[in-house]
């Protein structure tokens, strides 16, 4: 894809665009982005349309009106696109941007996370918080309309233009480092696990390209976070601590500050990563509070006994990059369904799908 085009894709309920918040929101940001950065507005079918035809550019920000039930059609359309093209990774490179606007208080982060997952197994890459949202009656600005002295109309508008901005000003080549430090973390019996096998694989192609670290938190190591007030938690989070302290504030914490990228080794649990790895995710709250999380990238691998790894995935990415900051890379999971122990080697070109993995790890073409 070429530098510097920045697409804005507005897939809106047409019934009521006089109306539509987001409509206002796009229109407001239109010269700007038409003229000083060089962009085009378009609908679904022209976005579709770039994409199939292979035409070139360098970002996406793609902006959903979700009607009362929580749909877009041109959504769904964006995403089958998507799902259609993957394996010639038609967003390899772009880097990608989402606004969901909703008329209730439900969907909107399902949907941003549907939109995150299609987009990176596509190959685009999501700075860390790529992502806007705005319930129907925009409570969920209410904190940052108190502290920034704006209405929670004039909070969303701002949060549309600053996204935008940092999709258009983000820049990949300043994530590829020689030597990466990887941070792997675990929850797993080595001698059971395929997801650890499937790990073992992957880091075969790592070591000696990667300073590796492995942390692993089983049998209740980690207590969960139970929900410190904000001060509380800043106040720990400031001296690198966390008030439960433990194995996390000890081993985790230090090993997330120190690396470059992070890989969540996680097998399907009932359709969620284990309790131990939310547990764990959970109490970097505490570190988010005080550290720059951006420049950090996020990877995972799942495997599951006989489906679902794709809903581990969006549970990770949510959590992670469009919570937690982390910079969510192209096809940043490896997914895999294995059931006995031993039986992720009789995966079809397993060996050559670990290797390319780890390839993307160390952002290798």
């Amino acid at each position: 894809m070429c530098k510097g085009r920045l697409i804005v894709a507005c897939f809106l309920d047409v019934e009521n665009i006089i109306e539509s918040r987001l409509a206002d929101n796009i229109r407001s940001v239109k010269e700007r982005v038409e003229t000083r950065q060089n962009g085009t507005i378009t609908d679904a079918e022209g976005v579709i349309d770039l994409i199939e035809d292979g035409e070139p550019f360098a970002q996406l920000v793609v902006s959903v009106e979700l009607d009362k039930f929580g749909i877009n059609e041109d959504m769904e359309r964006f995403i089958r696109c998507l799902r259609r093209l993957e394996d010639e990774k038609p967003l390899e490179g772009v880097t990608c941007g989402i606004i969901v606007d909703g008329k209730g208080e439900l969907y909107t982060k399902d949907a941003g996370r549907q939109l995150a997952f299609a987009m990176s197994r596509a190959g685009g890459v999501l700075p860390g918080k790529p992502f806007v949202e705005a319930t129907g009656n925009l409570r969920n600005f209410d904190i940052i309309a108190q502290t920034s002295g704006l209405s929670h109309r004039e909070a969303y508008r701002k949060a549309c233009s600053d996204l935008i901005n940092k999709v258009r000003d983000f820049e990949l080549e300043n994530y590829r480092i020689f030597m990466p430090r990887i941070l792997a973390i675990h929850a797993s019996n080595r001698k059971t696990s395929n997801s650890l096998a499937l790990w073992s694989m992957v880091k075969e192609n790592l070591e000696g390209r990667a300073e590796i670290e492995e942390v692993q938190m089983r049998n209740g190591e980690i207590w969960d976070c139970r929900g410190c007030k904000f001060e509380q938690c800043l106040h720990h989070g400031e001296k690198g601590t966390c008030f439960y302290g433990g194995r996390m504030v000890e081993k985790v914490y230090p090993a997330v500050l120190k690396c470059d990228a992070i890989v969540f080794i996680c097998p399907n649990y009932n359709d969620s990563v284990s309790a131990d790895i939310m547990a764990a995710i959970n109490r970097l709250t505490a570190l988010f509070r005080t550290n720059d999380f951006s420049k950090k990238r996020m990877y995972a691998i799942v495997v599951s006994g006989y489906s679902g790894g794709d809903l581990v995935a969006k549970q990770i990415l949510g959590a992670i990059n469009l919570n937690k900051n982390f910079m969510l890379p192209g096809d940043f999971a490896l997914l895999a369904t294995a059931n006995t122990p031993g039986s992720i080697n009789e995966v079809p070109d397993i060996l050559e799908k670990a290797e390319a993995f780890a390839k993307r790890i160390l952002m290798e073409s």
